[in-house]
């Protein structure tokens, strides 16, 4: 592992928010803690009726998020990034849930992702890098345009052709996105 990765797992552990490329596009995370979802909402300028995503290369990673294992072990790796919409159980944050009764995941195999699940034993959540209502940022100097000195870490964007994932609801089939 190299040491940009070990230094985002070392923020990651103490609170912090990072900016690092996803499986899908350039993104913010934090570990799945109540002070560090509420950053994170801040730094988005983001509504807190709107929930989070949480991404990992590990199934185990969610069970502590969802209601229905079983549902939860139908989730495969996919080709295309899917992100699935399970329902959360009581004890999820709200911060994570955005006042939905249900919790976003996303299984990948992103190494930098798979690293960084690994090495904090967590999912990341994560969630686009930009404020609510501007495009993504594609490189450094955008992301510190949005969040001037905000983020505790930048791992540089990968420029790609990459578009949000898929949204599918799991307990109704139904595609969201």
């Amino acid at each position: 592992m190299n040491f940009k990765t070990r230094l985002a797992v070392n923020v990651l552990n103490s609170g912090g928010v990072v900016s690092l490329p996803t499986d899908t596009i350039q993104g913010l995370s934090c570990l799945p803690l109540n002070t560090s979802l509420q950053r994170l909402a801040k730094l988005k300028q983001r509504s807190s009726k709107k929930g989070f995503i949480l991404i990992s290369n590990n199934i185990h990673h969610f069970e502590a998020y969802v209601n229905d294992l079983n549902l939860l072990k139908k989730i495969k790796l996919t080709s295309a990034p899917t992100t699935y919409i399970l329902t959360a159980n009581k004890n999820t944050s709200k911060w994570l849930l955005g006042g939905h009764d249900t919790v976003a995941i996303r299984l990948t195999d992103n190494p930098l992702i798979k690293n960084l699940c690994t090495m904090t034993n967590s999912a990341l959540v994560t969630t686009s890098a930009n404020a609510s209502g501007y495009q993504v940022a594609q490189n450094s100097l955008k992301l510190r345009v949005y969040f001037k000195d905000q983020l505790d870490y930048i791992i540089a964007p990968v420029i790609t052709a990459n578009k949000p994932s898929s949204i599918i609801n799991l307990h109704t089939g139904e595609r969201l996105r």
